[in-house]
């Protein structure tokens, strides 16, 4: 009973905190910029606003998009029970699929919304499906890399595995792959989580990527797809913490107060990598589209590097 609490736990924390991050996260830009920004809580108030507006669709909608968030939201909420979010052990269902597999249904969720931008035949959900596709043909094989990558280091494909060897073995945790590997995600992360110079969260067409594929949503439809957009943002942060760079500050024995401080760990985790993120953001001059695949291939190169290294060591 104590370890199905614990994976509704992960589960909840995943869904509850997501918007807490996206708020640090744009208070951070903020403050960097120095202004004063909408707050850490402003998340939440703009879902709960979109939960009580009325949903206009288009006329063209097909059942692509009126599934599209119902699919892109049970998607983010399945991944939290595959990886460690509070504890350093595997819970019930943690064995329901390895890293590839969370990975596979990260990639469903974002496949879905490029369809239903282009189901309404929209020129701007048209764009911006096309441009998500475009990058994603560099970030998606970089990503399976990364996990074969974080595979061979572990000899193992289950991210509680990644875990404890990092935490057990300081030479593996500074071997030149696992700092191969930790740059590699870093640059995913960005992109994933519409970071990179050639993303914009306004709808500005020149730049609309994410914007762009759910401009036709309105209501808790929008709300949905923004909430799962959040969940996404922090389980990519979850991996990049938890698995590959700061895999301290988990519940051992799984007891409340360590689930508890286990979460308060996570958010401050977050804190640090969002400083890092708004600072290689902000510091980043905004780039053209078509040089997209500058800091992917890069990215690639180091999950490369990182797996050779894997099986040179």
């Amino acid at each position: 009973m104590r370890d199905i609490l614990l994976q509704i736990a992960q589960v909840l924390t995943v869904l509850t905190l997501a918007p807490l991050l996206q708020g640090l996260i744009v208070q951070f830009e903020e403050r960097v910029q120095r202004a004063q920004g909408p707050g850490i809580f402003q998340p939440y108030r703009d879902l709960w606003k979109l939960f009580h507006k009325q949903i206009v669709a288009p006329q063209t909608a097909s059942w692509i998009y009126w599934i599209t968030p119902v699919v892109a939201f049970t998607c983010m909420l399945t991944v939290p029970i595959l990886i460690p979010v509070l504890t350093n052990f595997p819970l019930p269902l943690s064995d329901m699929g390895d890293i590839l597999g969370g990975g596979l249904i990260l990639t469903l969720g974002s496949f879905m919304i490029v369809l239903a931008g282009l189901d309404t035949a929209s020129a701007y959900g048209g764009i911006g499906s096309s441009r998500a596709v475009m990058v994603s043909i560099l970030a998606e094989p970089t990503l399976i890399l990364v996990f074969v990558g974080i595979t061979l280091l572990a000899k193992a494909m289950l991210p509680f595995v990644v875990n404890h060897l990092l935490v057990a073995d300081a030479a593996v945790y500074f071997s030149p792959a696992h700092l191969f590997l930790v740059a590699a995600f870093f640059i995913l992360l960005l992109v994933e989580t519409d970071r990179m110079p050639i993303h914009s969260s306004t709808h500005i067409e020149v730049y609309m990527i994410e914007e762009g594929r759910i401009l036709e949503y309105s209501g808790p439809l929008l709300a949905l797809l923004k909430w799962a957009s959040a969940m996404k943002q922090f389980i990519f942060y979850t991996i990049f913490c938890n698995v590959l760079v700061l895999p301290w500050g988990l519940s051992i024995q799984g007891a409340a107060v360590g689930a508890l401080g286990a979460a308060v760990a996570l958010l401050l985790k977050f804190a640090l990598v969002a400083c890092a993120v708004v600072v290689v953001e902000t510091a980043q001059s905004r780039l053209r589209f078509y040089r997209y695949q500058e800091p992917l291939a890069a990215s690639f190169v180091l999950a490369v590097l990182a797996i050779v290294g894997t099986q040179l060591s």
